[in-house]
């Protein structure tokens, strides 16, 4: 008996040391995510599923390594609750070298329990750019007012809530202002500038941070693994195609498969591939700031290329729909610079619709100019000889048959040589060929 209890002793020391282990090892762990791009929705579910993941396995911290342009002001919000709401300490780190943190991209490094550089980076340019149903330059000076001081707000309460430059924060929603790794710090509006990632975490090691309850908590970042949290093969699918460009393709690519199936019924694979390519075009302007203005333009060009197959106007519908599917093309998206489709890719898009149209209608011109080449149409034109007098009916051979016909002109006797007029279920209606002197 003492040696079974001896046994299940050391079973039970063993499993404790398991666990401790697993909860040391989980403990001093740091959560890196990785924002390259736009801020955009997508972004926002993979920010949120990190932090929560730090959260849940008790991480020492979590860190956001970004390099963004700006993006959506809806999604960077989203992304600025999770992080000031966040359980465990989030660092943003500016990185790497020569990336920023423009636009949206400063009031999210702003919110941070801490706020980090890599060296030649820069933040700043956050004035709200205006996103009007026409467009960046149709704001009106009422409503950019407003926008303006909303943002102006929003960012000193996040500069104030960390012990940030106020003045710098709200001059670069207001002026634009920007500043280098070392001016940023200098001003107050970071925490620190570190190379690399390893050298961040030597930093924080021993750093204190207010969270949001008021609690203090001491960063022990020394001898802490880093965890690299991806997004997921389904996250970066939707990130990737969520692009203003790729989304003008995937459009451009539905518009096409469709018209082939549409103008040649049956192919089934082009119209299977332009449903497919319609859908994730949806989803993707769903995460654009799209101009509604711009996607009926695009469908007004899509009908009238389709009207131009099944009714040839010789080009005059065709250069109706290029000239709406261009304008479209150019007004798809509001927000500014960000949200803008390369002239190139719009130029290639118009050729190849263009050209694909151009052959489309060709073709089915040709083809109504084409003398029948089958059925009962084929024969009108031909020569019969006549086999039985005509009188006036009666019976011509024509192609190694016999044909029941009916003279329009007097009396053929047989031998002589007829052209078929008309065709009328089996019987011919011929006229006598004449011989020309």
């Amino acid at each position: 008996m003492p040696k079974l209890t001896r046994i299940l002793l050391l079973i039970g020391l063993l499993i404790a040391a398991s666990i401790a282990l697993e909860v040391g090892a989980t403990s001093s762990r740091i959560d890196v995510l990785h924002v390259k791009g736009t801020i955009n929705p997508v972004l926002v579910d993979y920010i949120k599923r990190g932090i929560d993941r730090a959260d849940e396995d008790n991480a020492i911290a979590c860190i956001i390594q970004l390099d963004t342009p700006g993006g959506l002001d809806t999604a960077m919000r989203d992304i600025v609750k999770d992080i000031v709401n966040a359980q465990v300490p989030v660092v943003v780190y500016v990185s790497p070298s020569g990336a920023r943190a423009a636009s949206a991209g400063v009031f999210i490094t702003m919110s941070a329990h801490v706020a980090a550089m890599a060296p030649n980076t820069a933040i700043g340019a956050a004035h709200p750019v205006a996103i009007g149903t026409e467009g960046e330059a149709k704001m009106s000076e009422a409503m950019e007012e407003k926008v303006v001081n909303d943002a102006a707000a929003y960012i000193r309460s996040i500069a104030s809530a960390h012990g940030r430059n106020i003045e710098w924060a709200e001059k670069a929603v207001r002026e634009s202002v920007s500043a280098t790794e070392q001016e940023a710090l200098e001003l107050n509006v970071i925490d620190m500038v570190a190379s690399d990632l390893d050298a961040l975490v030597a930093q924080l090691d021993g750093r204190q941070v207010t969270m949001l309850n008021g609690s203090v908590v001491t960063l022990h970042t020394q001898g802490a693994t880093i965890n690299h949290v991806k997004m997921t093969t389904i996250e970066d699918f939707l990130y990737t195609i969520a692009d203003p460009n790729i989304a003008y393709i995937l459009l451009s690519l539905a518009m096409l498969g469709l018209l082939v199936e549409i103008s040649h019924p049956g192919l089934i694979f082009p119209g299977m591939v332009g449903g497919i390519c319609l859908l994730l075009a949806f989803y993707s302007l769903g995460m654009l700031p799209v101009n509604y203005a711009g996607v009926l333009l695009i469908v007004l060009a899509f009908g009238l290329f389709i009207a131009e197959v099944f009714t040839p106007a010789f080009g005059i519908l065709t250069a109706g729909g290029i000239t709406s599917l261009i304008i479209g093309s150019l007004i798809l998206y509001k927000g500014g610079p960000l949200f803008k489709i390369d002239p190139r890719l719009i130029a290639t898009v118009t050729i190849c619709i263009g050209g694909l149209i151009a052959f489309v209608v060709n073709r089915v011109i040709k083809a109504y100019r084409r003398q029948a080449s089958t059925g009962k149409e084929e024969l009108i034109g031909k020569t019969a000889v006549v086999k039985v007098a005509l009188k006036p009916e009666g019976m011509v051979f024509l192609n190694g048959e016999r044909w029941t016909a009916v003279s329009e002109a007097g009396q053929v006797s047989p031998g002589e040589e007829v052209i078929i007029t008309k065709v009328d279920g089996l019987k011919l209606w011929v006229t006598k060929k004449t011989i020309k002197e």
